[in-house]
C-alpha cells in the first residue's frame, strides 16, 4: 500500500509539474485541438480517433481531451479539465474558435457558391481519361511517389496524399488509408499564396497598385506610412512579429485567441525600415485579408470575391476558407481544399494566369510573385517559396512553391510543365523533399524539339 501511496503523490507531482509549466499554454493546446476536431469530423468526416492519431498528435496537443457534438455542430477541448475552448463548425464558412461573447445564434453571412460544367480534370472534377507519356519514366515515378508514404505501421513520413501533374494530365495519384481524392486537407501556409493571389487579380483588373503605401489609416501619421502592399508581399514591411509554432507568440496567439486577425500586425511597431529586413509573419498575411475586406462595399461582396473571382473560377469546389471571430477570412493559415483542387491552384499559376479563355492576373504576375525578396536568401518572392537560391539542390531553380504547416505542399516547375503536390503531417528535414523532387522531376526525360 505504501508503494502505490508513493507511486500516487509521485504521479500527481507529476501531472502537476506538466500543469504549471504548461498552464499559459493551454488556451493555445485546446484551441488547436478543438478547431482541429471541428473542421475535420464536419467538413471532412473523419472520425475522433482518426484526428487524434493524425491532425492532434503533436507534442501537448495530444493532451487534449476532445468530445463533439453532433447537434450543435461543435466540438470542445481541455487539457486536464482546464481552459476548455469550443470551435463552431458552420456550413459554407468552416469552424472558428469563440469565446464566451460570442453569440452563436447571430445570423451570419455565407459566401455565394457556384458550379461549372461537368468536365475532366482540371477543368471538372470528372475522373480524366489516361494518358501515356513516352517521355516519362513511370517506373521511377511510381517509386518516388510510393517512397513517400509509410509503410508496415510506420510514421516516419507521414505523408497523406501525393498528386503529379504533367502537362494537365494526372500521371500518378496516391492516398494514405483514410484518405481519398475527395478529402478536403489543410493547407496551412499554403493559403497565403491563395490570398497574395487575389493582389494579383485585382492588380489585372487596375483596381489596386501593390506598390502604393498600404491603404491603412492607422499608419498614416507615424513611421509605418510609408509601408507598401507590395512589402507586406514581400514579407518585409519592417513591422514586429514573432512567428514561433511551438511556444507563445504572436502566431499562436493570434491563430488561437484573437477575435479580429486582421488587427494583430497592423498594430504592431515598425522594427526596420520597410525592405530592409525580411522576417515571414503570419499575421502579415492576415492584415492583407483585412486591406482586402476595405476593397469591397459590403461583407457579402468580399466573401463572394474570394470564390468568385478564383476558388470557384477554376473549379475548386471542395476549396473553403475559413474566417475568424469577425468575419474575417484568415488568409494566412486556414484554407482546406482535395488535393486534386489544391493542384488546380498550381495550374493556374503554371498557366500564367490563363484558365481555358480568361486571363485571371497579368503574366508579369509570375515573375513578381517569384522575385527575390531581399533578405530572403533567394529562397521567398512574393508570398510564394522560390528555389532559385537552391534550397532544393537537385530539383529545377525554376521550381516554386506554395508551402504550409507540416509538409503541405504545392509545388509549379514550368520547365518541366508540372506541378506535384504533397499532403502530410511532417516536413523538411523529416520529410526529405530534396530527393522526392529530384526523382519526381527526373522522371521526365527531356523531348526533343
Amino acid at each position: 500500500m505504501k508503494k502505490r501511496h508513493w507511486f500516487g503523490l509521485i504521479v500527481v507531482a507529476a501531472l502537476g509539474v506538466v500543469v504549471g509549466v504548461n498552464y499559459p499554454k493551454l488556451d493555445l493546446i485546446s484551441g488547436f485541438a478543438a478547431k482541429s476536431v471541428a473542421t475535420g469530423h464536419f467538413a471532412d468526416g473523419r472520425t475522433l480517433q482518426m484526428i487524434e492519431e493524425g491532425d492532434n498528435d503533436i507534442p501537448l496537443v495530444d493532451l487534449a481531451l476532445n468530445n463533439i457534438d453532433e447537434k450543435n455542430k461543435w466540438a470542445t477541448a481541455s487539457v486536464f479539465g482546464l481552459n476548455t475552448r469550443k470551435a463552431i463548425y458552420r456550413e459554407g464558412l468552416g469552424s472558428v474558435l469563440v469565446d464566451d461573447d460570442f453569440d452563436t445564434t447571430k445570423p451570419y453571412a455565407i459566401p455565394k457558391r457556384t458550379k461549372g460544367p461537368v468536365a475532366a480534370f482540371p477543368y471538372g472534377d470528372a475522373e480524366p481519361r489516361d494518358t501515356f507519356f513516352d517521355e516519362v519514366n513511370y517506373g521511377r515515378l511510381q517509386k518516388a511517389v510510393d517512397d513517400a508514404f509509410d509503410h508496415n505501421g510506420n510514421k516516419t513520413k507521414r505523408t497523406r496524399s501525393v498528386l503529379v501533374v504533367y502537362k494537365d494530365k494526372i500521371i500518378a495519384e496516391k492516398y494514405d488509408a483514410g484518405f481519398s481524392k475527395k478529402s478536403r486537407i489543410l493547407g496551412w501556409s499554403m493559403t497565403k499564396s491563395l490570398t497574395a493571389t487575389y493582389f494579383g487579380i485585382l492588380q489585372h483588373q487596375k483596381k489596386f497598385d501593390i506598390f502604393k503605401p498600404a491603404p491603412i489609416s492607422e499608419w498614416r501619421k507615424d513611421q509605418r506610412r510609408n509601408i507598401t502592399t507590395s512589402n507586406l508581399l514581400r514579407m518585409n514591411s519592417g513591422l514586429e512579429w514573432d512567428e514561433n509554432y511551438e511556444t507563445i507568440s504572436d502566431a499562436t496567439q493570434m491563430l488561437f485567441l484573437a477575435k479580429d486577425m486582421t488587427a494583430v500586425q497592423r498594430d504592431k511597431c515598425r522594427a526596420f525600415a520597410p525592405n530592409e529586413h525580411w522576417n515571414y509573419s503570419s499575421g502579415t498575411t492576415n492584415l492583407l485579408s483585412g486591406i482586402l475586406r476595405k476593397q469591397f462595399k459590403t461583407h457579402q461582396q468580399y466573401l463572394d470575391f474570394w470564390y468568385a473571382s478564383l476558388i470557384d473560377k477554376i473549379g475548386m469546389h471542395s476549396m473553403f476558407v475559413e474566417t475568424d471571430m469577425s468575419g474575417n477570412f484568415v488568409g494566412s493559415s486556414y484554407g482546406w481544399a482535395t488535393t486534386r483542387d489544391w493542384a488546380k491552384f498550381g495550374l493556374l499559376y503554371l498557366h500564367k494566369g490563363q484558365w481555358k479563355n480568361e486571363r485571371l492576373f497579368d503574366e508579369k504576375w509570375i515573375d513578381y510573385v517569384t522575385t527575390p525578396a531581399k533578405g530572403s536568401n533567394d529562397h521567398y518572392g512574393g508570398h510564394f517559396w522560390i528555389n532559385k537560391g537552391g534550397y532544393y539542390p537537385d530539383a529545377p531553380r525554376d521550381l516554386y512553391s506554395a508551402n504550409g504547416f507540416q509538409g503541405q505542399h504545392v509545388f509549379i516547375v514550368p520547365s518541366k510543365d508540372l506541378v506535384i503536390v504533397r499532403m502530410g503531417l511532417k516536413e523538411n528535414p523529416g520529410f526529405d523533399f530534396n530527393h522526392f523532387l529530384k526523382e519526381i522531376t527526373g522522371s521526365i526525360k527531356k523531348v526533343k524539339a
